[in-house]
């Protein structure tokens, strides 16, 4: 009888911890307060002087496409935001 006692007070045990750890993930994952924030990205494009950024789009794998408006024509800036630097430049040809 002891035996049973004892196995049904530690299965009592793992189902709250169970629940416990299933709550945290959820939490988590949806964003709150378990570590689960975005990520801050500060970088300088050095583009020249009366360039602006005239729009933003996401790219498949993690980077950005930054248009950017520059007196000698646009561009499109493409960002590398889990390495944090400039991957490349899309320019148009003459």
């Amino acid at each position: 009888m002891r035996a049973l006692k004892a196995l049904v007070i530690g299965m009592g045990v793992l189902i709250v911890a169970g629940t416990v750890t299933l709550v945290a993930v959820i939490v988590q994952r949806a964003g709150g307060v378990a570590g689960g924030g975005a990520a801050r990205l500060e970088l300088a494009l050095d583009q020249p002087e009366g360039s602006r950024i005239a729009g933003v789009a996401a790219v498949e794998g993690g980077a950005l496409g930054v248009w950017v408006q520059r007196p000698d024509g646009d561009r499109v800036v493409l960002v590398d935001t889990r390495r944090g630097r400039v991957a490349g430049e899309i320019r148009l040809g003459r």
